[in-house]
Parts: C-alpha cells; structure tokens; sequence
C-alpha cells in the first residue's frame, strides 16, 4: 500500500487520524516508561550514567523498530489478529480508538506512582476490551482462541517469560561465578562494566523490536479497516494484505522514531524501580540479567509471542538476585510488580470495553 493511498483513507475517514493519534500516545508512553527499564540495571550499578544510557536507548530502540521490521513481522501479525472485528469496519476503528484510549489512561496512572507496568500487556487488554464490546452491541465481532492466535501466544508469553528469566539467569549468574571464581577481581569487574553497557544497548534494541512491532501491529490493524471500509463503499481493490508490504517501511520509522522520543524524555522514577527496588546487583549479575532478557525477548519476538519487557527483565533480576539468596529479593516490590500485571489486564480492558460502547453507541 503506498503511501498515497493512506493519505485517501485519511481524507476518506478522519477517525483514522484519531487512531493513528492515539497509537501514538501509546507509542509515547512506552517509551517513556517501558524502555527505561532496558537500561536500568546498568544506571543501577554505574556502569553508565543516565544521561549517556537514555541517549543510547533511545538511538537502539530506533534501530530494533526499524531492522526487525525487514527481518521479522511475527509479532505485528500476532498483535494485528488478536480480535477479529468482523465486517462492521467503519464501526471496528471506533472501537480500537477506544481501546487505545484505555490504554493511554492506565499508562498514565501507573507512571504518576512509579510502577513499571507493561504498555504490552495494556495494548492487548485495550484491544480485546474493545472486541467485547463490539460483540456486546451485536456486531460480528470475535476473539479467535486457536493454539496459535493472540491471546494462547499471550498465555504462553506470560507463562513461558517468568520460567525462563528466573531459571536463565539463575543459571548464568552461577556459571559466570564459577569462570570467573579465580580470576582478579578488578579486571572482571572492569570487564563487565562494559559488557554490561553492550547489553544494556541490546536490552533496547530488543526492546524496540519488540514493543515496536505489537504497535505497528496496531497501525497496520487500524490501516487494514479502513481499506476495508473503503473497498466496500466505492468497489476499490486497495490492498488490505499489509503483513508482509514493504513499502509501509515509514510506520517502522515513525514508530521508532515516537519511541526514542518517549525514552529521550527520560523515566528515571521506574529506572529506580526496576535496577534499584527490588535486589542490590553487582556488574556481572546486572550483565546476566541483560543478558538473559536478550535472549528471552529476541527468541519470542521471531516466534510471534508477545512478550512484556518489563515482565522478562524483572524475573530475570529475581533470578540473578536469588543466587545471593532469597532473603536478599526485596518481594515487597517484586508483590507490587506482579499484582500490576495482573490488574492490568482487567482494569485496561474494562476502560477500552467501556469508551467503545460509548463511541459505538454514538457512532454506530
């Protein structure tokens, strides 16, 4: 689809403009409140200063946004089918701008207290919130529940990140211990001050490419409705296959480019959060949490699952922290964290059901 042809869906239905807007401000968020914790565990063990770390966050969450989406769209496609809007386009991108509305607004309360909750987690709660509501009104709306659709790849998400940071860096933390057990320790631990800054950059990057493609996932779902809506009024034949065309390349930048901005503007009260809150961590275990995360996030990202950065970087300092021992993981804050994902999905998907019944009362 060219670029001409989404400036007519614009003209043609300026609730489109109101969509992309709003992804927008979700796109915005993340970055300011998600993508600090790409870097905060090397802020928390001085390996790097906050200004310097902000800046190459934001420069790598660009470059994870915009490589991944030539090298893989599994995510998007996951997040783009997660409700099926049936064939009430018009009606269909009322309810995703509800959605994202829900998701706007919770972001905005959990960064007003500092938690650092998963604009990912929110996004897909927005959009099925959205879905039940056009199922409430009668619309031909459905939540396809196969093995590989939206939400069992959420599940699994969820499930699978939790067991595989914990466990992952557990047991990095206890081989690079056991390397290094004899080796000096001022040069380890000059070594790992820059590893730590390399995977704190790789953090960002997987946070871009990540988080990046769940939101073009929405763009492209917001885009697809509307070509949709247009094919059916005036017998076109625009394109609406989108997974896999190349020459929306300029989503992927102006989606990074959102991000990086977000990320610019800093997030230092959930930085303090995540590296500081919940375990004291050494260079080498701030480096096993990173490292950990890469790989967690990179693998889910080229399977399609969409995963919370956030949720993977935490277990994984809870893993690395609970080689020192589980006394030294301060559970009060990891409680928070946990009981914040956990309403997220309720409290962001009853704010998008809702606004959309709202505005597909008033639209319809």
């Amino acid at each position: 689809m060219s670029l001409e042809n989404v400036f007519t869906l614009i003209q043609t239905y300026p609730i489109l403009v109101i969509a992309i807007l709003l992804v927008g401000g979700v796109i915005f968020i993340n970055g300011w409140t998600d993508a600090p914790n790409a870097i905060a565990t090397c802020i928390s063990t001085k390996a790097i200063r906050p200004k310097p770390a902000i800046i190459m966050a934001a420069v790598f969450n660009f470059l994870g946004v915009f490589t991944m989406f030539f090298l893989s769209r599994a995510t998007a496609e996951t997040i783009s089918n997660m409700v099926d809007f049936g064939t009430q386009y018009n009606i269909a991108l009322y309810a995703l701008c509800a959605g994202m509305i829900g998701v706007v607004a919770w972001g905005i309360i959990a960064w007003a207290f500092g938690i650092p909750s998963s604009e990912s987690h929110a996004l897909i709660a927005g959009i099925t919130g959205a879905g039940l509501a056009a199922i409430t009104m009668g619309f031909d709306a459905s939540i396809p529940f196969n093995w590989d659709s939206g939400w069992p790849m959420t599940i699994y998400g969820l499930i699978l990140s939790c067991i595989f940071g914990f466990a992952v860096g557990f047991g990095i933390t206890k081989l690079i211990e056991l390397i290094c057990r004899r080796l000096n320790r001022n040069k380890t631990t000059k070594f790992f001050r820059y590893a730590q800054i390399a995977s704190g950059a790789g953090m960002a990057y997987v946070h871009g490419a990540q988080d990046g493609l769940k939101f073009i996932g929405v763009l492209l779902l917001a885009i697809e409705l509307a070509a949709n809506q247009y094919n059916y009024e005036f017998g076109a034949t625009m394109s609406t296959d989108l997974a896999s065309d190349n020459s929306l390349w300029w989503l992927a930048v102006i989606v990074s480019l959102i991000m990086g901005l977000g990320t610019s503007i800093g997030g230092y009260r959930i930085i303090k959060k995540v590296g500081m809150g919940m375990v004291s961590l050494d260079g080498y275990q701030g480096f096993a949490t990173d490292f950990t995360s890469v790989i967690g996030i990179f693998l889910s990202t080229f399977l399609g699952i969409p995963v919370s950065t956030t949720q993977v970087k935490t277990v994984s300092i809870i893993g690395v922290g609970a080689t020192k021992g589980i006394k030294h993981v301060k559970w009060g804050v990891a409680k928070d964290m946990v009981l914040t994902w956990l309403f997220t999905f309720p409290g962001c998907g009853i704010i998008g059901y809702v606004f959309a019944l709202i505005f597909i009362a008033i639209f319809r």
